[in-house]
């Protein structure tokens, strides 16, 4: 259990560098595609992969909710970022908002089961679904391409990557099957498409937000929306007796980002000594 709490927190650690480095990218200012290939935000990149592979470890030591609350901290984290180093002001309700948000992603976390049902049936719909749902992303990401509000980029992150987690629980490729089973899996080339959509949206997101803000409501959605996706199409189950914590968190996440959703920017004026 110890080792899987280590690589949970070194997953946090890690998904929090990997903002503030793709923030720093992006705040040098320039075309979105241009920000994502900049050396720093590649970078960003990189250290989401290492995230990832913590996650693949922390997983076979300790169960998905209690990786999932800790991987939550990265919100704390990067909102302590921005207020010390960055200095971009948080007020009192947008502090309540960040908190909200975490103790809401713990409690949905916390209510999901350990049981995971393979569902051959609905793989056909998932794939539908996951297929829509990207041309239905990509159609909003050029509608939205010329708006400067951050938090419809900040959540078609989240929901891109983690549409792009959603592939990975859905795919059905044995280990025996190779390369080429792989590269015949449709949910590939949907993964691909979300990735990419969601890392576009991430960068023009933090262009146009704060990184604590659109962190957290990117996280948010990353980490929310994939499980209501797993119970209602994968058969990923809730605890026995734990449906009201699963409300409590949703109804707790639901506040946090309509507060941070309407937050701009704020730069904390210091007082002159005279």
């Amino acid at each position: 259990m110890l080792i899987g709490m280590i690589f949970g927190a070194l997953a946090m650690l890690c998904s929090t560098v990997a903002a503030i480095l793709q923030a720093d990218a992006a705040r040098q200012g320039g075309r979105t595609s241009a920000v994502l290939t900049r050396p720093r935000f590649v970078g960003g990149i990189g250290m989401d992969i290492v995230t990832w592979l913590c996650l693949v470890v922390a997983l076979q030591f300790i169960p998905i909710f209690a990786v999932q609350a800790m991987l939550a901290g990265a919100i704390a984290l990067t909102a302590l970022y921005a207020r010390y180093v960055r200095g971009e002001w948080l007020r009192p309700v947008h502090r309540l908002a960040i908190g909200a948000s975490m103790i809401g992603l713990a409690l949905v976390a916390g209510s999901a089961g350990t049981e995971r049902k393979e569902s051959l049936t609905g793989y056909v719909t998932t794939v539908a679904v996951l297929v829509v749902a990207l041309v239905l992303f990509m159609v909003v990401t050029l509608v939205i391409r010329r708006g400067t509000t951050p938090w419809p980029s900040a959540v078609l992150a989240g929901l891109g990557l983690g549409g792009g987690s959603v592939c990975i629980r859905a795919m059905h490729v044995s280990e025996e099957a190779g390369l080429s089973g792989l590269l015949s899996e449709p949910l590939v080339y949907v993964l691909a498409g979300m990735a990419a959509t969601g890392l576009y949206n991430y960068a023009r997101a933090l262009q146009l937000g704060d990184i604590a803000t659109v962190t957290a409501l990117y996280m948010v959605v990353q980490v929310v929306v994939p499980g209501m996706v797993g119970i209602t199409l994968l058969d990923d189950t809730v605890r026995p007796g734990a449906t009201w914590m699963l409300l409590l968190g949703l109804a707790l996440v639901v506040y946090g980002t309509s507060i941070l959703a309407r937050r701009r920017p704020e730069k904390r004026t210091p007082s002159r000594v005279t």
